[in-house]
């Protein structure tokens, strides 16, 4: 599946673009991308989208590596509301890994009623 139009930033190459929650879900179940979630371990944990990788955002601005099953991929940075996702979008494009940031993070995924999932595969729930 093709990236949306808008999946390049306004910014010009080398800036992350932005993608919707259903725009994500879609590239991430298709396989164009990987969703990788940039909040604390704990947010994580209480609910995530299906799939999604982990990576706080506070590792990758110290420099950590993308965890294995995102290398190479367009990346869906995606946290609680946007902010943080944002910023792992940037500094990601910065280290030449093609990113976008999902647009309004978790909240808006739960928000359009895309899955939010826990571990164990039970249902989770946004904090």
């Amino acid at each position: 599946m093709p990236l949306p139009p808008h999946a390049h930033g306004p910014h010009g190459p080398g800036a992350p673009g932005r993608t919707t929650p259903v725009e994500a879900q879609e590239l991430a179940r298709t396989g164009a991308a990987v969703l990788l979630d940039v909040r604390e371990a704990a947010e994580f944990t209480a609910g995530h989208a299906p799939g999604a990788l982990h990576q706080p955002l506070i590792a990758l601005v110290a420099g950590a590596p993308l965890p294995d099953g995102a290398t190479g991929r367009t990346v869906l940075a995606i946290c609680r509301s946007g902010h943080r996702s944002q910023r792992a979008a940037e500094l990601l494009a910065q280290r030449g890994v093609e990113a976008l940031n999902v647009i309004g993070g978790m909240n808006a995924w739960a928000l359009t009623g895309l899955p939010v999932a826990a571990p164990g595969g039970g249902t989770g729930h946004v904090i």
